[in-house]
This record gives C-alpha cells, structure tokens and sequence, in this order.
C-alpha cells in the first residue's frame, strides 16, 4: 500500500503539472542495508509513475548536484540550503535539508549540459 500510494501521488502531480522531466537524487547506500531497500522500492514506485506517464528520468549523483549547485561536490547541508536559496532567488532558506535537496536536484537538471545549449 505504501508503494501504491507514492506511485499514485507522483502520477497525480505529474497530470497536475505536466512536467517535461523528472529528476531524482541517486540512491546513498548506507550501512543498514533495510533503509536502502525501502528507499530503492520508493524510488522504483516514482520511476514508473514517470515512466507510464511518458516523462523522462534523470538521475544525479549526490556529489553533482552538490557540485553544480554549490560548485563543491563535499557541501554541507547547511551551504546546498544557503546555495539554493541566492540560486532561486528565495526570501528565505528551503525549510528543511530535504527540500533543500529536492530543490538542488532541480537545479542541477536544469543545468545539465543538454538543456544549457538549448537556452544558449
């Protein structure tokens, strides 16, 4: 039920809001090999929520994206937050690291080389 309810929520906001991507952090495998499984199945339940709704996936390493945002693939948290917030132009700081996070990997799609020579 809980992967059914993540694929349902992301293929309602993809109808909502009709993007032309969906980009997605690569999994951090840590030491608690449940964690990462879990995390592996909601990734999987957005992947084909995307996929059966025709969109394209990107991938990012955590590094890159950190990389492309801060232009340090070690930044801290609390400098992707700071970075994200002057990158968009926000009145304050995403409110929580996870936000952060998903805003980063925005960013650091529509930053990707293809899309970069397309807005040249």
């Amino acid at each position: 039920m809980r992967l059914r309810t993540i694929f349902e929520g992301v293929r309602d906001l993809i109808a909502e809001h009709a993007p032309d991507a969906v980009a997605l952090e690569e999994s951090y495998v840590g030491a608690d090999a449940r964690i990462a499984l879990s995390v592996g199945q909601a990734r999987g339940a957005v992947l084909v929520a995307a996929a059966s709704a025709g969109v394209e996936c990107a991938e990012y390493a955590p590094a890159h994206v950190k990389q492309a945002v801060c232009g340090y693939g070690k930044a801290e948290k609390g400098q992707v937050q700071r970075m994200v917030k002057l990158v968009l132009g926000l009145v304050t700081e995403p409110g929580s690291s996870h936000e952060a996070d998903a805003l980063a990997v925005a960013i650091c799609h529509a930053l990707a080389p293809p899309l970069v020579e397309v807005a040249q």
